[in-house]
């Protein structure tokens, strides 16, 4: 049967969808850390374990899903991500309320969105590869620009919202974003969807891919990835007002929401590419991130500091989108064995990035430029897995 590309543009809008609500899932919350502590007196330890608990729920999704992908099928697990978020959504402006421990409401709600934040980076990147359309690598950068574009979203569009209504009205504003995934749930129940690789014997796509060294190559491009992107936008706002004394709605704009433009951008320019240029310019943007580091950590001027960070998101962009196609097309027999764990090594380096950084800055006053030099190894160990894989890519041709 012919598949024309036209018949899947529903299925592509629910995909660029779908990461905007993954967006929301990552940015939200963290915009109401401050309101949490003061409203339901919680301890930063608190704030903390509840950042790690969401982090460990996505991990075990990814580590898990295959399977469950395999006996349930694609459709089934991507229309119950998005309901899971929105629900997660729904239950973070109730719960806390409700319980007789506001905290546990809250714990509760990120564990339920957090499993549907899971399947959803799992799911929507092998889903858009498997789209009958010419230019692989255009449509991925441009999935994963839409996750940049909607951090964006959610920073000005929370930002305005406190503005008008005031913060102390942040429940609303969480049922608000929850009715992005519940209408996108129903577009992909309607859209075509063409299984990749197979939705079959999960563990052997595993056992395949374990043994090659390849795809290990592509792993940890994928963990560095992650650790240099989330190492530079979890303390853009910090650095921001610290270095140049804003407010904290100044510093979220100038930082973080600086740092996505940038990377949308990038990830807009990176689509242009042709699907064989995918190593040379990871190649090329993995040396400007090693430079963005530089600039970050060495600048004497904490407006030479922003700009680096501006930087380091244009640079950083392709790397986890491209990463994922090269994977594809290097290795389709992987299946979604091979989305679910690069996935995981991805959020691994979402999360040992900005710890890292946070640890060296520690040991050095607090001085975040130095936490940046520090965390200057995930650029470079990047860099040297992408040439690793260029020498392994002529090797096989």
């Amino acid at each position: 049967m012919q598949l024309h590309t036209g018949s899947y543009r529903r299925t592509i809008a629910a995909c660029f969808i779908g990461y905007v609500a993954q967006a929301a899932i990552c940015t939200l919350a963290p915009l109401l850390y401050v309101q949490f502590r003061s409203e339901f007196a919680l301890s930063l330890d608190q704030i903390a374990l509840m950042i790690t608990v969401t982090f460990f729920t996505q991990l075990l999704v990814d580590l898990t899903s295959s399977p469950v992908v395999a006996r349930l099928g694609c459709r089934a697990c991507i229309v119950a991500a998005h309901l899971l978020v929105s629900v997660g959504f729904a239950l973070m402006s109730v719960l806390p309320d409700i319980l007789p421990s506001a905290y546990a409401g809250l714990m509760i709600s990120a564990i339920v969105y957090s499993l549907g934040a899971g399947l959803i980076e799992v799911l929507v990147s092998p889903i858009i590869e498997a789209c009958p359309t010419k230019r692989k690598n255009t449509m991925m950068n441009l999935l994963h620009s839409c996750f940049a574009w909607g951090q964006v979203l959610v920073i000005l569009g929370s930002t305005l919202f406190f503005a008008l209504a005031g913060i102390e009205n942040w429940r609303w504003l969480a049922r608000i974003w929850a009715v992005i995934p519940f209408l996108n749930a129903f577009l992909f129940l309607g859209a075509p969807i063409v299984p990749f690789g197979g939705e079959s014997a999960p563990v052997g796509q595993m056992q395949l891919l374990l043994r090659s060294g390849l795809f290990w190559l592509l792993l940890v491009i994928m963990v560095s990835s992650g650790a240099t992107e989330l190492a530079v936008s979890q303390w853009a706002s910090t650095l921001a007002e610290s270095g140049l004394g804003v407010s904290k709605t100044v510093g979220d704009l100038a930082g973080p929401c600086l740092f996505s433009v940038f990377m949308g951008l990038g990830r807009i320019l990176g689509a242009r590419f042709d699907d064989s240029a995918r190593l040379r310019v990871m190649t090329g943007a993995g040396v400007l991130c090693v430079l963005s580091y530089l600039l970050i950590a060495l600048a004497p001027i904490p407006a030479l500091s922003l700009a680096g960070c501006a930087l380091c998101g244009f640079a950083v962009s392709v790397s986890w989108p491209m990463t994922l196609g090269l994977a594809a097309q290097a290795m389709p027999q992987g299946g979604m064995a091979l989305f679910a764990l690069l996935a995981f090594g991805g959020d691994i380096g979402c999360t040992t990035g900005p710890g890292l950084a946070g640890l060296v800055a520690g040991r050095c006053g607090d001085d975040l430029q130095m936490g940046i030099l520090g965390a200057i190894v995930f650029p470079l160990l990047m860099l040297a897995a992408m040439l690793g894989v260029g020498r392994k890519m002529k090797k096989v041709k």
